[in-house]
């Protein structure tokens, strides 16, 4: 479960938020600019708001009246924006081994092997970032992210250098993946097909504000009702 009451501003932007996520997967849905992306670094503690709290199954990340918050590295929380800034220095095996330190080196190996296998990449292990396809790098980025098994697991248009097919199918793997490990996870998106994909709760987001909470099929009909309604008003 994860609580969200904050308001945040980013210049003229204000970004107010009050709600329970209780699925397992909460895809964020809206267009351009209405606040997915800071959303999701206001959770991973990238950035900061001006006002309010997070909680994450009762931990508290972030809390403005008691001064407090987690900083990102202590959150047990992984990331995946849109562009996969991997480290262009290091192989794709040593991007996904970076955060298991904890980890002896077979057991390291073994992670890296498996998360690899997961998305479909390991046949990449050797090579450098340079060396990668767009939607190679969002694989290799996904790895990294899912290997330190956090308990949040954010997402930022994971899949927008895949084609469908291959966005669909790597998809899948992750929700198994997600529900075996009890990792929450939040996904940003414009494409309402993910969230409906993998039946999951819909957050929609409209200019800084949340305008609709619950199953996928609920809330992308109150969408399709608004469209229609503009357009009928047009």
């Amino acid at each position: 479960m994860l609580e969200l009451a904050f308001d945040a501003w980013r210049g003229s932007f204000h970004l107010q938020v009050e709600c329970v996520f209780e699925s397992e997967w909460t895809v964020i849905f809206g267009p351009s600019g209405a606040g997915k992306s800071t959303l999701l670094r206001l959770l991973a503690g990238l950035d900061d708001a001006q006002r309010g709290r997070i909680a994450l199954r009762g931990r508290l990340l972030s809390d403005t009246a008691r001064g407090m918050r987690v900083k990102p590295g202590r959150r047990k929380t992984s990331m995946v924006a849109q562009q996969p800034a991997l480290f262009p220095h290091l192989s794709v095996a040593a991007n996904v081994a970076y955060g298991l330190a904890a980890l002896d080196r077979k057991r390291r190996q073994a992670r890296v092997e498996e998360m690899l296998e997961l998305v479909d990449a390991r046949q990449l292990a050797g090579r450098r970032p340079r060396d990668l396809s767009g939607g190679e790098a969002q694989r290799v980025a996904l790895a990294r992210a899912m290997a330190p098994r956090p308990r949040l697991l954010l997402l930022d248009e994971p899949f927008s250098a895949l084609d469908g097919a291959a966005s669909d199918a790597l998809l899948a793997r992750l929700q198994r993946w997600v529900g075996a490990n009890e990792v929450q996870t939040v996904m940003a998106t414009h494409d309402a097909t993910d969230a409906l994909a993998i039946g999951a709760e819909v957050a929609m987001l409209r200019e800084g504000r949340l305008t609709a909470l619950g199953p996928a099929t609920r809330v992308l009909a109150l969408e399709c009702e608004r469209l229609m309604e503009r357009l009928g008003r047009a």
